[in-house]
């Protein structure tokens, strides 16, 4: 089964029991795709919130779900990290306190990022702040990467996720859906 492994955690009898990767799941124990977490929020769309935690310049250039509020759980450094070959990030200190002044931890939210991974690190962290009502969105604004050297696609994020499941998509910005961590 690899890094895959099963979670049997449901809320209801309707809810399936899905594999999920080792680096996406969270303390909760709640998961929905991309389509599902769509369905949940236009089946309440008062009671139910996205929030998309990738730093605001992907929430920006990257484009996202019309109706998430983009707050960061990480930050981008701007320094080249020679041995990772990559532009590091750093924890944004005031996620939580920013998640906390839009919602109170009974409300249901469901955390979506590229692909699943900071999501589960964002819920984790909400979770310890006594949010009960926290799903991750598994598959992510990008999908998961294709890895089939054969393919045009081949480590490119094509595989699911919001945007190529063909949901609600914008480029467009309402300024008070963005929480910008403060600057020290």
């Amino acid at each position: 089964m690899g890094d895959e492994v099963m979670t049997s955690r449901k809320k209801s009898a309707s809810e399936p029991i899905r594999k999920v990767p080792q680096g996406k799941m969270t303390s909760l124990g709640l998961y929905v795709t991309a389509k599902e977490a769509y369905e949940m929020w236009r089946s309440d769309p008062d009671r139910v919130k996205i929030v998309d935690c990738r730093t605001t310049e992907e929430f920006l250039f990257v484009g996202h779900p019309p109706m998430a509020w983009n707050i960061p759980f990480a930050l981008q450094v701007y320094e080249w990290d020679v041995e990772k070959r990559q532009f590091p990030m750093k924890p944004n200190q005031d996620f939580v306190k920013q998640v906390m002044k839009c919602f109170k931890p009974s409300d249901t939210l469901l955390v979506t990022c590229r692909s699943g991974g900071r999501s589960c690190l964002a819920i984790n962290a909400l979770a310890k702040a006594g949010f009960k009502n926290v799903y991750n969105i598994i598959d992510g604004v990008e999908g998961d990467m294709v890895c089939d050297p054969e393919s045009v696609y081949h480590r490119q994020r094509m595989k699911n996720g919001w945007k190529n499941a063909g949901l609600p998509w914008t480029y467009e910005i309402v300024p008070d859906r963005i929480l910008l961590p403060k600057t020290r």
